[in-house]
């Protein structure tokens, strides 16, 4: 399926019914009051959060969307029907923006959970509701409200506890194949990696987490270079950020200044989140080189962790340094 995370639709909401304007004619009821009924209400926009759905793909093929009108109040006081909602299924993550002002409307997060973008239009009051002891026979009723049109830009941005961020080619989609049930797809070049794959890693009979695969990142990425820029938002939502870097690379600290740089540039609260880092592909250098990468720290702070997602050298020991960090942070940030 193709994978596509924003969207620009066109919603409205359904029109109040007409109030109705009638007087009662029965036979044998001289001067019969007003007895026009109220039309009813125009029915929501409702966004619902659909946990089986990973795309915004649909969007790409139908971008209006209306809800039913309510129906015109009628004769003896009959109430019109309330219009039909319209229920607009999208991926949990899905934030809701003005196409105009750039506003945020809505965050679409918790799993089958509605949320109403749009009201519909108040139907309109029938003459009966007109009616005094000083106007008995009053001669008009209320249009329904017209409903609210909008468009709207939705951006969907992956709910994962772990995102793994590096640079092209670091090795974060092998780790998740290894870790988790998922096949991205996996090459020996850059930018192989093309949209953000979703892992579930099992720790335990019940104890599972989520890991997401954030496409590779390169120096510029938040002014629009490479593929960055695209899935940058991505990772807003992670509990925890991995950091890869490549055991091949000349310049191990240079490649982590570059990741942290553009996810600061991008948006600062970012390198507040929890981290950890891991220097990727041991199986491939030798033992000189394994002694200068233990040697190596960040920030005076991380000690990174070395693996081997082809040898499997401490692939439990990251699970496990996951786990351990999601438990400590629960909440999103």
């Amino acid at each position: 399926m193709k994978f596509i995370d924003i969207a620009k639709i066109s919603i409205k909401s359904g029109d109040g019914g007409k109030g109705h304007l009638s007087f009662r004619k029965e036979k044998f009821v001289p001067k019969g009051g007003p007895d026009g009924g109220s039309g009813g209400n125009g029915g929501n926009v409702v966004f619902v959060a659909d946990p089986h759905i990973n795309t915004l793909l649909d969007f790409q093929y139908k971008r209006h969307f209306k809800a039913e009108d309510g129906v015109n109040g009628g004769k003896k006081k009959c109430t019109g029907r309330t219009g039909e909602h319209l229920l607009i299924k999208v991926p949990c993550g899905t934030l809701v923006k003005d196409a105009l002002t750039d506003e945020e409307i809505m965050d679409v997060v918790v799993p089958n959970h509605e949320y109403i973008i749009l009201k519909g239009g108040r139907g309109g009051r029938g003459n009966c509701e007109f009616a005094t002891a000083t106007n008995q026979t009053p001669r008009y009723a209320e249009p329904g409200e017209e409903g609210i049109e909008r468009e709207v830009v939705l951006e969907l941005k992956v709910i994962a506890d772990i995102g793994i961020v590096g640079l092209p080619n670091a090795g974060k989609s092998t780790l998740i194949s290894v870790i988790s049930a998922a096949k991205p797809k996996i090459a020996d070049y850059p930018f192989t990696t093309l949209v953000p794959n979703l892992g579930m890693v099992k720790v335990g009979q019940e104890q599972s987490f989520t890991v997401a695969d954030i496409p590779g990142l390169i120096a510029g990425a938040s002014e629009g270079k490479g593929l960055g820029i695209q899935f940058l938002r991505h990772v807003e939502r992670t509990k925890v950020l991995l950091f890869m870097v490549d055991a091949l690379s000349e310049d191990i600290k240079g490649d982590y200044k570059i990741l942290q740089k553009e996810l600061k540039k991008y948006n600062p609260e970012m390198l507040n989140k929890k981290r950890i880092i891991v220097i990727s592909k041991i199986d491939a250098v030798d033992e000189d080189r394994l002694k200068e990468l233990r040697k190596i720290k960040f920030d005076k702070t991380y000690k990174p962790l070395l693996i081997s997602s082809v040898s499997g050298e401490n692939i439990p020991e990251i699970k496990m340094m996951m786990w351990e960090m999601i438990r400590e942070n629960p909440a999103t940030t």
